[in-house]
């Protein structure tokens, strides 16, 4: 069975061509092939002339393929002997790039686009993609240049996070860092979700402590196995009492990756993601549950 290709997103700008290095660098880690596509994207209320090359139509796609071109050049520069294919999608950016990402080991794009309307239109395409693709969905914010040698992955259900984990411990193995699993919350205690099956009642009798330590056994549960298949992977976890996007937009200045779960139904983009998306300083990699 052929392994899927690293699907890396380029519209021609810098940012986009910043995500395309990150994709390339991935594709050597995971010995894949890089996969480059473009969308050429059409501004509000124009449509393409299908009378020749120089109607409208004709110059976007001429603009998206010298964009494959860019891309293509910058992945050579960035990783030497990487095998690499180009792609000009049809349609909407946000369906074409759906479309494809069944095909794709991970979907990489950068967290806005050139400028004016084309930025608008990337920043809303990445959190669609984030929220709805099935395949894992990394977000480049940013400069990603230094290296830190530590994935961290936020845990909102230790018993509902087995994708995101998985992938958090994949990528720290590949880059041999260390993996750091936190758990995060705003109020004066856990949710009765954050605990999972603990009923009202149950909470009511807990103080602080009882609760924390309730939730740190299943952390390390939910971490067990997992260390069991990457023993070579340095782990640990953290419990932070302030509001998990907080945290995590924290946490990215110091990690090579944050690693967010969802649940695999689309939906809209939640009061975590969101900013986290929006503010983090690097990279950061949305999985759905399986």
């Amino acid at each position: 069975m052929t392994a899927k290709p690293v699907i890396a997103a380029t519209d021609g700008s810098e940012e986009s061509l910043r995500a395309l290095e990150w994709a390339a660098h991935e594709a050597v880690l995971r010995a894949e092939t890089l996969r480059i596509v473009a969308v050429p994207m059409l501004p509000p209320r124009m449509s393409p002339d299908p009378a020749g090359p120089e109607t409208r139509g004709g110059i976007l796609q001429q603009a998206a393929r010298r964009a494959l071109a860019s891309a293509a050049q910058r992945a050579a520069e960035t990783e030497p002997g990487l095998a690499v294919d180009t792609e000009l999608l049809p349609g909407s950016p946000a369906g074409a790039l759906l479309k494809i990402a069944g095909s794709a080991s991970m979907l990489v794009v950068g967290s806005r686009g050139a400028g004016g309307f084309a930025a608008m239109v990337l920043g809303s395409v990445s959190r669609y993609l984030a929220t709805h693709a099935l395949c894992p969905v990394v977000v480049v914010r940013e400069e990603t240049k230094d290296v830190h040698r530590e994935i961290v992955v936020g845990i909102h259900d230790p018993d509902q996070s087995a994708a995101a984990l998985g992938f958090a411990f994949e990528e720290a193995s590949l880059r041999q860092a260390r993996l750091l699993a936190v758990h995060a919350w705003a109020w004066s205690l856990p949710s009765t979700q954050s605990v999972g099956t603990l009923t009202a009642q149950e909470r009511a009798v807990m103080d602080a402590s009882d609760v924390r330590a309730y939730v740190a056994d299943r952390l390390e549960n939910a971490l067990a196995g997992w260390r069991d298949k990457y023993p070579a992977v340095q782990t640990g976890w953290e419990l932070v009492h302030a509001h998990p996007a907080r945290v995590l937009i924290g946490a990215s200045a110091r990690a090579d990756l944050v690693v967010l779960g969802r649940h695999r139904a689309g939906s809209a983009v939640g009061s975590i993601t969101h900013p986290v998306l929006s503010h983090a300083h690097g990279p950061v990699a949305i999985i759905a549950s399986e």
